[in-house]
């Protein structure tokens, strides 16, 4: 069977997009993978073609782009390399230069990738009748290329159809998920993603409910609404639109089952209508702010439009309609002009906002931003200094909070025993240790017993769809410090009840 592999750099948007490209070749009945490719394993002469789904939002993830590339070039041989996503779109001559077998696919354009299927099976049966290998490679090369060169397709004054990847079933992730917004029209002085991805764009509704409709007939207990900034969806219903609070609502009350997660929000959205909506039990209770400074004097030199009392409004908000939600932030340390006390004042306001888990990381400059100009600059080591006593804080804030659920029933969506390489790397095996996600994103490690042998044997005779997303009921015993200190994806652990 021909193999297609599948890697996939930064956001949920781009893990929804590549899963939705995947379900595309499975559909044509090529063997997809998706694990990432490690130093440690063997060349594969099988692999036709790879593509990697790329990050820009800082330095170090085109560091990792470009790595991950170089890799897929020494392991697989004989395939063809498809960089696309934000770093692509950004940066496409840097990439094509690392080697003659990589073409570029634009991340604004990732749609197209649609029609890879067809055109590498026309190459595949034209391999056996060539001189084999790298006539293939060429002719597959030269078919993506006219992809890419193809007219844009206009609908609507919107170039390409941004919603076309979309699938009810997923092969990496035990949640579905649903891309409803793409783009943005803020100028973030930091942020490069408006310039790779473009302005904000929105499905309309009724596809966004027929999607999720979908996925709830497949199975899947729990979906993610994925976007860039999910404050600007303004979907088309009917003679007028609809913003994020009004779809929500409308998915809520054309579905009956499945659970609703939202990726990630701005403060400017969390209003007394947002907070209604939310009380619904099939909202699940965790939340991701993007909040990056504490410092109103940094906020504004970032173009963010809020101040950090209004930050501090909106999580009280949260806290009174979502009661022990589990919420989180992004922090930016070291920002150009950021003062010591500039940094105490981001540090005040994540005690004060109390955040469960805060993802701190130092200022990268992307070139094309605003944020290139503004100075003094910081520091790195400065930067990473304060990034550090974000993130003691939000380890000691997530190990609290976790604690407070010790003994408590919630419930969990379960996933697919953990795997391990073999010494060779060549083979996954299943060490039996089963996990799972809780409704307030707390990642549990599942202990043996009967409950959990039941679960499973249930599991096993239902469809893979299924599989991945079955809700039980679990009880927290232990929250594992030590994993939580260094990083590591399971939190705690748990054991399933009746």
């Amino acid at each position: 069977m021909s193999i297609i592999r599948i890697e996939t750099l930064g956001c949920r948007l781009n893990q929804i997009e590549s899963e939705s490209i995947a379900h595309f070749f499975s559909e044509k009945a090529f063997s997809v993978r998706m694990d990432s490719v490690t130093a440690g394993e063997a060349a594969d002469s099988e692999t036709l073609l790879c593509i990697v789904n790329t990050c820009a939002v800082t330095l170090k993830a085109e560091q990792k782009a470009r790595r991950i590339i170089r890799l897929l070039l020494k392991k697989h041989p004989r395939a063809l390399i498809v960089v696309t996503g934000c770093y692509a779109q950004l940066s496409a001559s840097e990439i094509e230069k690392l080697d003659e077998r990589i073409v570029v696919v634009g991340g604004q354009i990732k749609s197209r990738l649609t029609e890879l299927p067809g055109l590498l099976k026309a190459c595949a049966d034209d391999d056996n009748e060539t001189e084999g290998a790298g006539s293939r490679i060429e002719a597959l090369k030269n078919g993506v290329i006219s992809l890419v060169k193809a007219k844009p397709i206009v609908k609507k004054n919107i170039a390409e159809d941004s919603f076309k990847l979309s699938t009810s079933s997923f092969i990496a992730h035990s949640r579905a998920s649903l891309k409803i917004q793409d783009g943005c029209n803020n100028n973030c002085s930091f942020c490069a993603i408006h310039l790779a991805r473009g302005k904000s764009v929105s499905i309309d509704v009724q596809t966004a409910i027929d999607r999720v409709v979908e996925l709830e007939r497949a199975g899947h207990s729990e979906v993610v609404l994925t976007s860039v900034n999910i404050a600007q969806y303004r979907g088309k219903y009917g003679d007028g639109y609809c913003n994020f609070t009004q779809l929500l609502k409308l998915l809520l009350e054309k579905t009956k089952t499945i659970s609703f997660r939202i990726s990630s929000i701005y403060p400017e959205i969390i209003d007394d209508d947002f907070c209604t909506i939310i009380r619904d039990k099939r909202v699940r209770p965790s939340f991701h702010i993007s909040v990056q400074s504490g410092s109103d004097k940094i906020l504004e030199l970032m173009n963010r439009h809020y101040k950090a009392c209004e930050v501090l409004a909106a999580v009280e908000k949260l806290k009174s309609a979502k009661t022990s939600a589990f919420i989180s932030c992004d922090i930016i340390t070291g920002f150009p002009a950021e003062t010591d006390d500039d940094f105490e004042q981001t540090l005040d306001l994540c005690r004060k906002c109390n955040f469960t888990w805060i993802h701190a990381f130092p200022f990268s400059e992307r070139p094309g931003t605003a944020a290139c100009s503004i100075k003094p600059k910081v520091p790195q080591s400065i930067s990473g200094d304060r990034a550090k006593k974000i993130t003691e804080l939000a380890i000691k804030n997530k190990i609290e909070y976790i604690e407070a659920f010790i003994g408590k029933e919630l419930e969990l969506v379960l996933e697919p025993p953990e795997q391990k390489s073999t010494v060779s790397e060549q083979e996954k095996v299943q060490t039996g240790k089963y996990h799972g996600m809780t409704e307030n994103f707390i990642h549990c490690e599942l202990e043996q017993s009967k409950e959990l042998e039941q679960a499973v044997a249930l599991e096993q005779s239902t469809e893979t769809a299924v599989v991945k997303n079955r809700t039980v009921k679990v009880m927290i015993t232990e929250v594992l410090k030590d994993r939580i200190t260094k990083g590591g994806d399971i939190e705690a652990k748990a054991r399933i009840i009746k």
